[in-house]
């Protein structure tokens, strides 16, 4: 009995040496990291896996436009060692947040090496707020300047963030390098996984039936990757309401169009899509998910499941 006891004990040891000497194994510590809002705590996860400690500061269905930071968030900024943006004026009010919390840890711009989408307005020509000059910013901080924020629909940009926060964490914890890169590689495979599935699913839907409505207009990179034509009363952000005149320009143009649905999305009011529905002989699709992830019960709890989700919505609504 004491052989097979010695013997056992010897082929774990012989198990648990390799992973040992491989650095596998979480720091004691973990690095604490602090990300915008939820799609980019999902990315700061999957590359940093164990070695770090996620504070989202907009969580799950959450608006990021509208935020408004709490002394709790403070709190979090000044104890992280990382910090991680989306950028293109998407969280106008996380430079403020960043200032008054007094920390001292680099700031990683997600979307930095993207080309933007640009010649967008968040307001109707009448409701723009009056400012002395270009530069001049919502009440929350926005400035968008006309680039669209929402590179992240886009899997080819999501990959791009990827090695951005990747590079970002090795910046900041140089044991973990190894992990990092092996955690990002893996991911960044299961993203080419992903963006194939994607267009091959929307590749299945007639370009002709391939558009639709949305709450505002979050989309633009996904029309153009996946060749979607998509419409939206609101601009590219939330904060500004659609006109009167927007929603007449936008039920013309689906009856004259045709189009066949409108989706309401996980961060708006749907009432606003519901009545253009109700004006027009389009349906109600299902919730696409935009600025924000699901909470773990829903359908899009990771980007990759976003993704998914949001597929299997336009497709079940467009190729009926």
């Amino acid at each position: 009995m004491l052989n097979r006891r010695l013997v056992l004990a010897a082929c774990l040891a012989a198990f648990a040496g390799p992973a040992l000497a491989q650095g596998t194994t979480a720091p004691a510590q973990k690095l604490p990291v602090v990300a915008s809002f939820s799609i980019l705590g999902d990315f700061v996860k999957q590359v940093g896996g164990d070695r770090v400690a996620v504070t989202t500061i907009v969580g799950p269905n959450g608006d990021a436009h509208v935020y408004q930071p709490t002394p709790a968030d403070a709190k979090a900024v000044a104890a992280a060692k990382v910090v991680v943006v989306n950028g293109l004026g998407f969280e106008g009010w996380m430079d403020r947040l960043i200032k008054a919390s007094g920390t001292k840890a680099p700031v990683v711009v997600a979307t930095k090496g993207i080309t933007p989408r640009t010649g967008f307005d968040d307001h109707d020509e009448d409701e723009k707020p009056k400012a002395k000059d270009k530069h001049a910013k919502d009440e929350h901080g926005h400035d968008h300047g006309g680039i669209d924020p929402h590179a992240w629909q886009s899997i080819a940009n999501a990959k791009v963030y990827v090695a951005n926060v990747r590079d970002g964490l090795i910046a900041a914890d140089p044991d973990g390098a190894d992990a990092y890169t092996a955690n990002a590689a893996a991911y960044l495979a299961r993203l080419d996984t992903l963006e194939r599935e994607v267009k091959a699913a929307l590749a299945r839907i007639p370009a002709e039936q391939r558009r639709i409505i949305t709450s505002h207009d979050a989309f633009g990179y996904f029309g153009e990757a996946y060749g979607v034509v998509l419409v939206a009363p609101e601009g590219v952000s939330t904060e500004s309401e659609a006109s009167a005149r927007d929603v007449a320009r936008i039920i013309r143009q689906i009856k004259a169009q045709k189009i066949p649905a409108v989706f309401v999305e996980n961060v708006t009011d749907p009432r606003l899509m519901q009545r253009i529905a109700k004006e027009t002989s389009a349906k109600i699709g299902g919730t696409l998910y935009s600025d924000a992830l699901s909470d773990d019960k829903g359908p899009a709890s990771t980007y990759i499941d976003m993704m998914r989700s949001n597929v299997r919505e336009l497709s079940a609504a467009l190729a009926s």
